[in-house]
């Protein structure tokens, strides 16, 4: 089959190293659009290590854009990691049409924060998608979907890179096997058990120390890395990422009850946030760090 690829950053060039390393033949790539003396997107990288043409259009959703999807000839566009809107019309084109990865079980989590609010939320379990694209957004028909369990201290980082990304990438190549053999499902998604949810925002992740501990345990570790979960004491913003979960009575909640060797605990309700590891402004430290150059002693409280 004649493959374009429409996508950006890591996931993308994955996919494209992918069909190389299939022998796929990978007629263009749609790559992202980059700011003049800034870092070149991972898949535009992968389009000039593998010789194949890279287009960069502003929009989709010209007559332009149509027409030179057309001169393409291509029998289906695989769409990996995609933030600009795609309408149907160009999705079409191709002899096969377009599918395209999601990370979450649709039609669960629709929108582009899909793997930090499972976990936010306290979901035991996740996975992806690939299905047709339309013009809603993530709602059209599903062609096979991957489940994946959501450990107790797993996080946002832990989820995408060592399940759902390399996962993802198989899944996609399973996918297109499906449409070579004419055996691609197409299952209209069961809207009555949708959800969608935005991005997730810095001022969706600041915590909340009255809450239960288990909810700011997960709060935290479904925005590490991104946007971060944080807090303030003594007027001063804190992130907090790498940390740990006591169910122990530790003391006061929003408190510092106690300070370690690599870490130090805030009292929560039902238990204590073990933090190992913080951003202070641009710079990511340990605890133990952030505790030598600060005045952080027990009894000190977030505001």
């Amino acid at each position: 089959m004649r493959i374009v690829v429409n996508g950006m950053q890591a996931f993308g060039k994955a996919v494209v190293d992918k069909l190389i390393e299939r022998g796929e033949n990978v007629v263009g790539i749609y790559g992202a659009d980059e700011k003049p003396g800034g870092r070149k997107d991972p898949i535009n990288e992968a389009a000039e290590t593998h010789g194949i043409p890279l287009y960069q259009l502003p929009s989709f959703k010209t007559d332009e854009a149509l027409e030179h999807i057309k001169g393409l000839d291509a029998d289906l566009c695989v769409m990996a990691y995609v933030i600009k809107f795609v309408p149907s019309s160009f999705l079409n084109v191709p002899k096969y049409g377009s599918i395209q990865y999601h990370p979450s079980l649709l039609p669960k989590h629709r929108g582009p924060s899909s793997i930090n609010w499972p976990i936010i939320q306290g979901s035991k379990k996740t996975g992806l998608s690939i299905f047709w694209p339309d013009d809603g957004l993530d709602t059209g028909p599903i062609l096979l979907q991957k489940e994946i369990e959501i450990g107790p201290d797993d996080t946002l980082g832990s989820i995408y890179f060592d399940k759902l990304f390399p996962m993802g990438v198989d899944a996609m190549m399973e996918a297109i096997d499906l449409v070579k053999k004419g055996a691609a499902p197409k299952v209209v998604q069961d809207e009555s058990q949708f959800s969608y949810e935005s991005w997730c925002k810095k001022e969706d992740v600041e915590i909340n120390w009255k809450d239960n501990v288990q909810t700011i345990y997960n709060l935290i570790r479904g925005s590490n890395p991104q946007p971060g979960a944080w807090s303030t004491i003594g007027g001063e913003v804190i992130q907090i990422f790498d940390c740990s979960l006591s169910e122990d009575k530790v003391g006061p909640i929003g408190t510092i009850t106690a300070i370690d060797k690599d870490n130090f605990t805030v009292g929560a309700e039902g238990g204590g946030i073990i933090v190992k590891r913080v951003r202070i402004g641009k710079e990511k430290m340990s605890a133990a760090q952030y505790v030598k150059n600060s005045n952080l002693k027990v009894g000190l409280k977030f505001d």
